[in-house]
């Protein structure tokens, strides 16, 4: 079966790792060069030829300052892409840029909460939520997801519990790290517990392009009840390989909390940079077909991936994600479990993740023996970690 997914030939297949490890990548110069690295979340395929060409574009053009007040073609581009997933009747007004998804993070709970109070979120959740939170002086009331039978679950008790005493929930939609898309009838049930406990919802949904399902994307505020208190986070760093050129966008049909949230940063924030408008530009202008054969060829990866591990380390436990280009395993059943980030890097020389980095303070033990590992690579590359990941593992067995 694995030697069958392995047959089709595909340009991402053919990647020059010497190309890749060039001394501004922090992921493939973090760790020695016989390290493959599996960790931090971007892609090692090229970027799409349209946003490359429109780059150079911007080059010849000069560097002057460009529209700090808000890029009006980029919001003209970006509108009819958000009402196509819910976000339909905004304006200009109800857009603002920002230098990356995670400054948006921090801005939100810091207009929406005061020090010591506590912050709702899901747990294993992508670190800058509980960093934000915590960083701030806010409290993270975390809400740990169940491992259901078919993939992770929310705990509904748990997280009505959570809400009691609390002002916003930080939600990460699709979910990072266990790769799971919400469904209707999950984000229904979220909602009605939103308006029943008078919450306000910063909704980062990053990595909504880079799905599995097939099925057309529902962002959290596309419920019109939902709409004046909840905050939308995007960007195109992850479905287009652009996390060097920071830019995000801060959405929300409430204009007044739009600009209170924004302007709780005041200076700090910072601003887009001219670069990275023309490079957003151009993924929505022409990046399209680069984007769907690079989700098709993550879901090849993945099933692969998913193979592998059940035919040849069927003790690892994990469910296929629906979204992103991340896998959630559990590891815990091996002896090394207790340092399995170090083990897997001296010993099968792949760098990963380690699970409790998803967690905050008090309940990273329970996430010791995770791991997140991201199959953004050439079929070859990923063949090759799998293989050294599976002979470490197994060499360490009683």
């Amino acid at each position: 079966m694995l030697a069958d997914m392995t047959d089709t030939l595909n340009p991402r297949d053919t990647l020059d790792v010497t190309a890749l490890r060039h001394p501004d990548s922090l992921k493939w110069t973090l760790y020695p060069e016989d390290v493959i690295p599996m960790w931090v979340a971007d892609m090692d395929f090229p970027v799409a030829p349209p946003i490359m060409r429109a780059l150079h574009e911007r080059l010849d053009a000069g560097l002057g300052y460009a529209q700090l007040r808000g890029d009006t073609r980029l919001k003209d581009a970006l509108l009819p892409k958000l009402a196509a997933q819910g976000l339909d009747g905004l304006t200009h007004e109800n857009v603002t840029f920002l230098p990356g998804v995670v400054p948006g993070i921090y801005a939100a709970v810091h207009a929406l909460t005061t020090p010591g109070e506590p912050v709702v979120t899901m747990t294993p959740i992508y670190h800058p939520f509980h960093l934000a939170i915590t960083d701030l002086g806010r409290r993270v009331a975390g809400v740990p997801l169940r491992d259901g039978e078919n993939g992770f679950e929310i705990n509904w008790a748990a997280m009505d519990a959570a809400s009691r005493g609390s002002r916003l929930l930080l939600l990460c939609h699709p979910h990072n790290p266990t790769g799971r898309v919400w469904t209707a009838e999950e984000l229904q049930k979220l909602r009605d517990l939103v308006l029943a406990r008078d919450l306000f919802v910063m909704s980062d949904e990053l990595h909504a392009d880079l799905r599995f399902t097939g099925q057309p994307f529902e962002a959290f505020a596309a419920d019109p009840r939902v709409q004046s208190r909840t905050i939308t986070l995007t960007g195109p760093c992850k479905a287009f390989n652009t996390a060097g050129l920071g830019i995000g966008a801060m959405i929300s049909h409430n204009a007044q909390l739009l600009t209170r949230v924004r302007g709780a940063a005041g200076g700090l924030m910072g601003h887009e940079s001219a670069l990275s408008v023309t490079m957003w530009r151009a993924a929505l202008a022409e990046g399209g077909p680069w984007l769907a054969e690079t989700v098709q060829y993550l879901r090849g990866n993945r099933d692969f991936m998913a193979a592998f591990l059940r035919e040849r380390l069927p003790w690892v436990r994990f469910h296929v994600p629906e979204a992103t280009y991340l896998a959630w395993l559990d590891l815990r059943a091996h002896p090394r479990a207790g340092d399995i980030q170090a083990f897997l890097l001296e010993d099968a020389r792949v760098a990963i993740h380690d699970g409790p980095v998803f967690a905050h303070e008090g309940h990273k033990p329970q996430y010791q023996g995770f791991i997140r590992l991201n199959f953004a690579t050439s079929r070859e590359l990923l063949t090759e970690a799998l293989t050294r990941m599976e002979r470490a593992l197994n060499a360490a067995m009683p």
